[in-house]
């Protein structure tokens, strides 16, 4: 019987051993309660010690790193308990059928053991709050000295040490400033409008991985109402932050004037405080606010700030500390990090809701007709709230049709002459016009004021208001056109970031504000002194021969759709540098017209119903612009060839063009810029001015069309023209089989070469790589074409069209033999693509081999491809938004991935 005692033993010590892991899973529901309970426990005493936390920070005291130690492990500790009771809940529903056993007996074990010890450890926790019988220090005080000692060592924000504890207050000396409230309410009056804008800053304060949230938009939009709301609001809430801080920082302010506001704001700034380097504030600050959670609103931001160089912490989702600013400047918000939400203007039921507010009820009631005159006062705002209050606040107590009519009439006329609209508004919204006196371009402001000179409301191109740039001499001297243009789309860039123009989506196009625009106008007249310096009429209207002998002094006039009365006497514009007489109103120009206009510049007469030009504009010897594009004329003057300062000549779509004297163009020996694009007259083929185009040194920019294979060849086989050909069609140049394209091209269209099978690029040594100035593509027509491959290295194409080109099976084919050897196969392709139409390929079985992004594609036309089964888009292809298609085609078309389709199958518009 000697061998049973061992076994005895062996089974107790098993027997033990499974009891003890047996208890952690009978006794985890009676454990998960007395976490839960242990954890409420623990809450408490958080609560309590944050309480006292915050109540010693109102009295500029500095936390203790044992509590601030103490109050980080309960927090981690609160997420580590709520993962725990949801597992074991969790495991406890895990029960075999019929029975109280856990399914999985190792995982229950290990649930059961981690329960056990978290409840070890939130007491232990508790535990450790007794000893806390002070919370805080005070913080150091600095000396009563005006001026103090250098530091010995360069600061460095992140990681600075404690100020040395400074001598004691003198007797008599002044005492500590009282503390600073948490967050102080702000005077405010109603808001309009604001509510989603207010909501979605709240969802970024509630993200932590957002620290920095940036209000942009133009002056008087409404950004400092928007950052007081928010401010009250946490006046209002109880949302854990411990100190909000409110800085309105202003275009002048320095480092040294933000922290002093800081300083304030923290209720810590007097007399001991002055004499200090920035860096010994900074380093105050930072000790003030490294162990607080807080709110920093920063109002009109002019220049990104240095957050570390005025001395608050690093913001991290650690700290959880915010920062909101708001500021004029796009840019502003992209170099400080920050989320840019842009305030734009009202829409008319909000504005006339805020109008309303500001006018009074007595006033729109006190007669029927106010109403609908004030809709027009309304509407004349454009949604601008600070134009609304001003406006309100004139038309208030006016209660006749007739006192609000004539204001109106001021405010379409002379909007400075409006009660409040010159100081209240124009010189508010002109700040952001003195702050281009910074811009990198010295003649941005002269480039602002000149987009003043187009009609309310007006589309303004870019490509026009470049080449007006360029004809005024805004731009610097460049020797090609292309890199004034790049220049000039700098400063459109920032214009644009500066909230001064509107740019479309696909940014051709840019709008002015129409009270940006009055404001403009105001100060292009010196501040409204001198009214008649820039004159802008408005479309639709009758000019009378008085009001022409009123202009004498007129620098820049501006007839949009307008006609003009004849006169006997020419009229004198000895001043006047810039004529714009557009539209289709203007069918005929005074006699003698141009007869006395000494100094212009700029002549735009485009999209005139003009049939014919005076002889006269010969003696416009200063001429560097003239524009005549869309015009009725036939016949170009042989005087135009007199124009030698001539740059820019611009002859688009003049379709009853037939003739261009022989040498005109090459008289104009200072041309930089020809343009004669979609002008069918003369058959549509003005290739022979490409002979006398080549001899002209300056011209770096051709925009022509061409009709026969000679003079499309000579368009690539002369180095000069190659290099400046910017637009090309080609049309009906029979014969002709293969076309090398030119590398610098930008739009490329072929119409009707019916014997055309193949297209390539003739890159040019020196030039590398470079295919990158291609932008639109228009194929039509070409039945023998086999494929379009070359736009697979147009890395910049934004559109492409093509039509009628049967023998076409794919549009990219892969390892196609195009003439470029130094290129390889582009990986981009169509990365930036927006526009693309495919009609009438009877054969197209593809567009290329794989599947592409197309992350910027928005509009996709096929029309008549049967043939065409499968699209190349991948998951990426987010931006589109416009499908057109006949509906069988589109059922029937074969996809990979059917998520793909039921993406895009909301965009697909049935034609």
């Amino acid at each position: 019987m000697d061998f049973v005692s061992p076994v005895l033993d062996t089974v107790k010590c098993l027997w033990d051993c499974c009891d003890k892991r047996a208890v952690y899973i009978r006794e985890l529901p009676e454990n998960l309660k007395s976490l839960r309970n242990e954890m409420a426990e623990l809450e408490n005493v958080y609560k309590d010690v944050k309480k006292r936390v915050a109540d010693e920070r109102k009295h500029q005291k500095e936390i203790k790193h044992v509590v601030t130690g103490w109050i980080d492990s309960v927090e981690a500790m609160k997420r580590e308990v709520n993962d725990i009771l949801t597992e074991g809940e969790d495991e406890i529903k895990k029960k075999c059928l019929g029975t109280c056993c856990p399914r999985n007996c190792r995982a229950s074990y290990e649930i059961g053991k981690m329960v056990s010890k978290k409840i070890d450890a939130v007491s232990q926790l508790c535990r450790k709050a007794d000893n806390f019988q002070e919370v805080a220090a005070s913080l150091p005080t600095p000396p009563v000295s005006q001026v103090a000692a250098p530091l010995p060592t360069p600061l460095v924000i992140q990681v600075a040490a404690p100020l040395p504890t400074p001598p004691a207050i003198e007797a008599g000396a002044a005492p500590p400033p009282p503390p600073a409230p948490a967050v102080i309410e702000l005077p405010l009056e109603n808001t309009v409008g604001l509510d989603s804008l207010s909501d979605k800053v709240w969802r970024y304060l509630q993200d932590d991985k957002v620290t920095t949230i940036g209000l942009y938009g133009m002056g008087g939009v409404g950004k400092t109402t928007l950052l007081k709301r928010i401010n009250n609001e946490f006046f209002k809430t109880n949302i854990e932050f411990d100190r909000v801080i409110w800085v309105v920082v202003s275009k002048s302010a320095s480092v040294e004037k933000v922290q002093e506001l800081v300083l304030r704001e923290c209720g810590c700034l007097d007399n001991r405080w002055k004499g200090r380097s920035e860096d010994e504030k900074a380093r105050d600050i930072y000790n003030i606010l490294k162990t607080m959670k807080f709110i920093l609103l920063l109002d009109d931001i002019w220049e990104p700030l240095n957050l570390l160089k005025i001395g608050f912490p690093l913001l991290n989702d650690q700290n959880k500390s915010k920062v909101i600013f708001t500021t004029r400047f796009l840019n502003v918000c992209e170099a400080m990090g920050a989320e840019s939400i842009k305030v734009e203007c009202l829409k008319f039921k909000e504005a006339f809701a805020l109008f309303q507010t500001v006018v009074g009820e007595a006033t729109l009631n006190s007669h029927p007709r106010i109403p609908k005159l004030a809709k027009i006062v309304v509407e004349e705002c454009k949604g601008l709230p600070l134009a609304l209050k001003i406006a309100g606040a004139a038309m208030r107590g006016k209660t006749t049709p007739q006192d609000w009519e004539k204001n109106i009439k001021l405010l379409q006329s002379y909007p400075s002459e409006v009660p409040g609209m010159e100081n209240d508004l124009f010189r508010v919204l002109a700040l952001s016009y003195d702050n281009l006196s910074k811009a990198k371009w010295p003649k941005t402001k002269s480039c602002f004021l000149y987009c003043s000179m187009f009609p309310e409301d007006w589309e303004i191109s870019c490509k026009q208001l470049i080449e007006l740039w360029i004809g005024e001499g805004f731009l610097h001297e460049f020797h090609k056109i292309h890199d004034a243009r790049t220049e000039a789309e700098d400063i459109i860039d920032e214009l644009t970031l500066a909230c001064l123009l509107e740019s479309n989506q696909s940014k051709t196009h840019v709008k002015m504000h129409d009270v940006i625009r009055d404001m403009a106008m105001w100060l292009a007249g010196e501040n409204g002194k001198k009214k008649n310096k820039c004159v802008v009429k408005e479309p639709g209207g009758w000019i009378e021969g008085h009001e022409i002998a009123e202009w004498k002094e007129t620098q820049r006039l501006s007839l949009w759709d307008n006609s003009i009365e004849d006169s006997t006497e020419p009229p004198k514009f000895q001043n006047l540098g810039t004529l714009f007489a557009s539209g289709e109103s203007m069918r005929s120009l005074p006699t003698r017209f141009f007869a006395r206009m000494p100094v212009i510049r700029v002549l735009d007469l485009s999209n005139s119903e003009l049939t014919d030009l005076p002889a006269e504009i010969s003696t416009l010897i200063t001429l560097h612009y003239l524009n005549l594009s869309k015009t009725e004329i036939q016949n170009l003057p042989v005087e135009l060839r007199n124009l030698t300062k001539l740059r820019c000549l611009i002859l688009d779509d003049m379709e009853k063009l037939e003739t261009i004297p022989s040498q005109l163009v090459s008289r104009l020996s200072s041309l930089r810029l020809f343009s004669l694009y979609a002008s069918l007259g003369c058959n549509g083929d003005w290739g022979f001015l490409l002979k006398e185009l080549e001899n002209l040194k300056h011209v770096s920019e051709i925009s022509i069309p061409v009709r026969s294979v000679l003079h499309a060849q000579m368009s690539v086989n002369s180095q000069h023209l190659r290099r400046s050909i910017r637009r090309l069609s080609l049309q009906d140049c029979t014969g002709m089989k293969t076309m090398e394209i030119s590398s610098y091209l930008q739009i490329l269209q072929m119409w009707r070469c019916f014997d055309l099978t193949d297209v390539k690029i003739n890159l040019e040594k020196g030039r590398g790589q470079k295919f990158s100035d291609l932008s639109e593509v228009e194929i039509v027509r070409c039945p023998k074409l086999k494929h379009l491959t070359l736009v697979a290295y147009a890395r910049n194409l934004l559109s492409l069209t093509i039509e009628y080109c049967e023998s076409m099976q794919e549009v990219i084919v892969e390892d196609e033999e195009i003439g470029i050897s130094e290129v390889e196969q582009c990986s981009d392709a169509f990365s930036v693509l927006t526009t693309l139409r495919l009609s009438y390929l009877s054969n197209m079985r593809s567009i290329c081999g794989g599947a592409l992004s197309f992350p910027s594609l928005r509009k996709l036309t096929v029309k008549h491809c049967p043939r065409l089964r499968k699209l190349p888009f991948d998951s990426n292809t987010n931006c589109l938004r416009k499908i057109e298609g006949e509906q069988h085609w589109w059922d029937g078309l074969e996809w990979e991935v059917q998520a793909i389709k039921h993406k895009l199958n909301q965009h697909f518009v049935p034609k």
